[in-house]
């Protein structure tokens, strides 16, 4: 009796998730241009809208991306010197047209000359699944910012927005076992941001995420610190 080839699902879900990442990313490519030619509002609104959504599952693809390397070995980092307020205005102009249709005043306070070791593509990843949550549930305000303290680099994410749930801020503490996947909303994306902070690593400091409410525009604080 012929016997089945093992088939290495994980591999073949990883390989499968990077070819619809690299689809999604022509889409999302796709759509700007469309509503750089789009004429009027409605149909700008609307394009703007299936940016959102496309932008968030391409960073959802990329957390399980992230989320299989890591179980298979250890989340891969490539630490280099980067300016912060490059990578936040890069954030911003990607999702430019969001912010537009929706409204959404956006506050920057980095100092330009700020630079940072990181990983870019991990921080960049996600800083942006923050942002695109903060301007989901933002009133009409975002305040980005940036800082060191103690030898450490703090970027602030808030909003004005309703703030986060009790539930949300109890989720920063959980472990990959405590994630609900039969649940709509998993906690995924804050386990991704926690997974990413934890690999970047100074002698005995690790990075850190918070999740806080209240602030200086009263709705959702984000805070990634790291060493």
């Amino acid at each position: 009796m012929e016997t089945k080839p093992d088939i290495d699902f994980s591999s073949v879900l990883a390989s499968s998730v990077h070819d619809m990442k690299n689809s999604l990313c022509l889409l999302i490519q796709s759509i700007d241009r469309l509503s750089e030619q789009a004429q009027e509002q409605e149909t700008s609104s609307e394009l703007a809208k299936l940016h959102y959504e496309a932008s968030r599952l391409n960073t959802n693809l990329l957390q399980l991306l992230s989320l299989y390397r890591a179980e298979k070995s250890s989340l891969p980092v490539n630490i280099e010197e980067h300016h912060i307020l490059d990578i936040v205005e890069e954030i911003m102009t990607k999702n430019q047209l969001y912010l537009e249709n929706n409204q959404i005043n956006v506050d920057l306070d980095i100092d330009e000359s700020l630079s940072w070791y990181i990983d870019i593509d991990l921080i960049s990843n996600l800083l942006n699944d923050i942002f695109i949550n903060a301007m989901r549930y933002t009133d009409s305000r975002i305040k980005i910012s940036a800082k060191v303290l103690e030898n450490q680099l703090m970027i602030c994410i808030e909003d004005n927005g309703p703030g986060y749930s009790q539930h949300m801020l109890e989720q920063t503490s959980m472990t990959m076992q405590d994630l609900n996947l039969t649940n709509g909303r998993t906690g995924l994306g804050l386990f991704f941001a926690k997974l990413i902070a934890k690999a970047h690593q100074n002698e005995d400091q690790s990075g850190k995420i918070e999740l806080k409410n209240g602030g200086e525009l009263g709705g959702s604080q984000f805070i990634l610190t790291l060493p």
